[in-house]
């Protein structure tokens, strides 16, 4: 039986936990993996499986993610299949933006009305994973459910920061809280197998990944016609109420990287011997912009535990445990230690080098070290700087970058002078 089911994937807010990396861009357009964009994982997750009709909903500085999708995602003529942007726009029955996850999709409905579909699949802009919606899905069907929503097994620490459900016997959701305190927690383990209650995995948490029926969503609108968030109102309203709302327990690598920090985690992880989170199967493909660039080029570097992106020229010292992104320009003697370099958007030309010598290049300059940093595209880093973060550093903001967690992100675009030291220098703990 064909499945007919169509995706919608919520581009989020402003992103203000991502800044400075959200500033030009929304957070579905923040690169990742050193040649893709946050987008390129829900999408790719669909088209793996089967589902190839996709709207992306954004309302802050869609511009570059407008460019990439359109540059990347293409169907042939004889295929039902597109990934189209919705942006919230002003209607004679709405002026407001989206105010939320379901104010975003009660909004963009209108958009669907010409579109076969029984089933509609909601998705975050902003997570890594890979997971056969075509199987949650059939569980959907079978399960005779209403509402369908992801869930992973966390333990009592993690379960703080996340929407708890509370799964009966049959994979039935009977309560939901929001972010419970520890002094409640007690009450709100699910039915587990044994492997992950012997982990202390006990707890359900939302991946803000759901299945509804489209039956059930139009209703939920209507009888809700005031709440704006599915996790807060909509889902909880409709387990008050009645409907069958299901658990569909997934077991693998996801990842929220709605943070700097857990950006920039979930990045150096991917350079892990074994990563959680597969860049290398046959399968499970991540798709992205197909461009034409020329394969990388290295030249004395010591590389380890790195991921380097074609059209790069590396002629740095050592590079550890970091991603360099497309187009990188590394200069000698550079040392780049558990740090994300994002690359540039186009390649700075031989005349120009060559007729403005004194003019700092795009790329990482001579003798740099760059640690525990990221480095957002086309950045000019002249000679002899160095930057580098540490767990001691108070947060901040500059024109040329921030400091988050430790880390520290420069801008795009950001100009650092040669002999410019940012972060830690070892002296006094700073």
């Amino acid at each position: 039986m064909k499945i007919k089911m169509i995706s919608l994937i919520l581009g989020g807010g402003a992103g203000t936990r991502l800044s400075p990396l959200t500033e030009d861009r929304s957070k579905p357009a923040v690169p990742i993996g050193g040649k893709y964009r946050l987008i390129d994982i829900p999408i790719s997750n669909c088209l793996n499986s089967g589902v190839v009709r996709m709207f992306v909903l954004t309302q802050f500085n869609s511009a570059s993610l407008n460019e990439h999708i359109k540059n990347t995602y293409h169907f042939d003529h004889f295929s039902r299949g597109f990934v189209e942007i919705l942006a919230a726009e002003q209607t004679y029955g709405n002026e407001n933006w989206f105010q939320g996850t379901a104010d975003a999709v009660r909004q963009t409905s209108h958009h669907l009305r010409n579109h076969d579909f029984d089933y509609i699949l909601i998705l975050a802009g902003d997570q890594l994973y890979q997971m056969d919606f075509e199987k949650m899905a059939k569980y959907h069907i079978a399960q005779n459910a209403d509402i369908t929503i992801a869930t992973i097994p966390v333990n009592a620490n993690d379960a703080e920061g996340f929407g708890i459900m509370k799964v009966n016997e049959y994979g039935f959701i009977e309560r939901f809280i929001e972010k419970p305190g520890s002094d409640v927690l007690h009450d709100w383990k699910s039915q587990v197998d044994d492997h992950l209650r012997n982990q202390g995995k006990e707890y359900l948490a939302s991946m803000g990944i759901y299945i509804f029926s489209r039956r059930t969503l139009n209703e939920l609108f209507n009888n809700y016609p005031n709440a704006t968030d599915f996790g807060k109102e909509v889902i909880p309203s409709a387990i008050k109420s009645g409907y069958n709302v299901a658990s569909y327990e997934y077991d693998g690598y996801w990842e929220d990287v709605g943070s700097i920090k857990s950006f920039y985690v979930s990045n150096l992880a991917l350079t892990d011997d074994i990563p959680k989170f597969n860049l290398f199967d046959n399968e499970q493909i991540i798709y992205t912009r197909p461009r034409m660039l020329a394969p990388a080029k290295v030249s004395g570097t010591l590389i380890n535990h790195s991921i380097i992106s074609e059209g790069s020229i590396i002629h740095g010292k050592s590079i550890e445990k970091s991603i360099i992104g497309i187009r990188s320009r590394i200069d000698a003697g550079a040392v780049i230690i558990n740090s994300i370099i994002m690359g540039n958007d186009f390649f700075e030309s031989l005349e120009k080098m060559i007729h403005h010598p004194y003019e700092t290049p795009m790329g990482v300059g001579k003798n740099c070290h760059i640690e525990r940093a990221i480095v957002d595209k086309n950045c000019r880093i002249g000679d002899n700087v160095r930057i580098v973060g540490h767990a001691s550093l108070e947060d901040e903001k500059t024109d040329t970058h921030s400091i988050r967690d430790g880390i520290i992100v420069l801008r795009k675009g950001a100009y650092i002078a040669s002999g410019t030291v940012i972060g830690y220098t070892g002296k006094n703990g700073k």
